[in-house]
């Protein structure tokens, strides 16, 4: 498995939908979270992109000397950059950085941000413009490396003698990832992606969904990887995890969900509209109506677009959801919790040593490698050791 965290540029809290308890977007913050995942052996950081966003390559790149092995997954929006611009802003980047950067592909699923952006096309429009966008993008990294320019005409972007003269480190380009769950996401990511992406729904929803994608790009002669976006709840009982969950949505109200969902029923994304009827619109709100399959829950859905479920459990149970959506072939998650720095330690502390995890993390986590005192030195002479959990008494 890959595992990667999340840089949460429009926000952080320990409430969702309020300011109580609420974070500073700083950059010693950001930096703080990126570090974390860094010497805790996450594979990269997911920045989220939007008007309601910092900017994610201006932060990404601020973090480059902050981090050694942390790889960096970010955005680019056709429609809002051009492709041979695009080229050489990831170049740059990829080489500043040691090759650890990943590209988002982002077609954008709100028509009022959009147009505040100055984009006016169709959901259909964007995807054809996207689709140009990443052909060029793809091919002008290809041909750097032999030094080659592209002429390219299509319906929406075209370029004439379009040339990067300083290739990136990664051969041929930064792999690109592509999150949709539409029909003309499925054939975008199959055609040009190397690692589709989905919200955390339902295993066996995601499974259908991850199948499709591959026999597609199978019938292009590719092979495409597959992740899932998802929050997670993890304490150590189920209890204690499913209290955190009721907690972390405990200072909603009515109005702030309706406004939420209100905006979100306007957009004309499919992924969103498939999240939204996971909590029917903001109607489910007790535990037993948001746990829409066994351990995952949809209540972070009910004020935060995107992705809006989370996995909540116990350690064991969290990884064995985690490997059933590996089982789908699924096996690479982009993870986020609240708040994130704590979130972020808890989750590789208590889950990390149970996942088979590529990047090999769980040599660097406390207690797995013993290169010094973890905890408070005992009495001034004493390590303190591993305590098994005590059992309760019988009644």
């Amino acid at each position: 498995m890959k595992v990667l965290w999340f840089l949460p540029t429009h926000g952080d809290s320990r409430y969702l939908g309020t300011s109580d308890g609420a974070r500073e977007v700083s950059y010693d913050y950001l930096r703080q979270i990126a570090q974390a995942a860094d010497n805790l052996g996450y594979y990269g950081v997911l920045t989220p992109v939007g008007r309601s966003c910092e900017d994610p390559w201006v932060v990404t790149s601020s973090l480059i000397g902050a981090t050694k092995n942390l790889r960096f997954l970010v955005a680019l929006r056709p429609g809002l950059i051009q492709p041979s611009l695009g080229a050489r802003t990831a170049a740059t980047f990829d080489r500043l950085s040691g090759g650890r950067l990943l590209i988002n592909l982002v077609t954008g699923g709100d028509p009022n941000e959009l147009a505040g952006d100055g984009v006016f096309t169709s959901h259909a429009e964007r995807y054809e413009a996207s689709e140009e966008f990443i052909r060029i993008w793809r091919e002008i990294n290809t041909r750097s490396h032999a030094g080659e320019p592209l002429d390219f005409e299509g319906k929406h972007l075209s370029v004439k003698g379009a040339k990067l003269l300083y290739p990136p480190i990664q051969n041929p380009y930064p792999p690109v990832w592509f999150g949709g769950s539409s029909d003309a996401a499925h054939d975008l990511a199959a055609e040009h992606a190397d690692t589709y992406l989905t919200w955390g729904e339902p295993p066996a929803e995601v499974a259908k969904k991850v199948a499709d994608v591959k026999a597609r790009a199978a019938k292009r002669g590719r092979k495409i990887t597959a992740g899932v976006r998802l929050h997670v709840i993890v304490r150590d009982t189920e209890e204690k995890a499913w209290a955190a969950a009721e907690e972390l949505i405990s200072r909603l109200d009515d109005e702030t969900v309706g406004r939420a969902q209100s905006a979100f029923a306007k957009m004309d994304s499919e992924g969103q509209r498939r999240m939204a009827a996971l909590h029917a619109g903001g109607v489910k709100r007790s535990r037993a109506d948001l746990e829409i399959s066994p351990n995952l829950w949809a209540g972070v859905g009910l004020v935060r677009g995107g992705a809006g479920t989370a996995l909540v459990g116990s350690p064991e149970q969290v990884a064995a959801k985690l490997k059933e959506y590996a089982d789908v072939g699924a096996d690479t998650f982009i993870l986020s919790g609240y708040p994130h720095l704590e979130e972020a330690y808890r989750f590789a502390e208590l889950v990390f040593p149970l996942l088979p995890l590529e990047h090999g993390a769980n040599d660097k986590l406390p207690g797995q490698k013993l290169t010094g005192p973890f905890g408070e030195v005992i009495g001034n002479h004493f390590v303190p050791k591993h305590s098994e959990p005590k059992q309760a008494a019988a009644s």
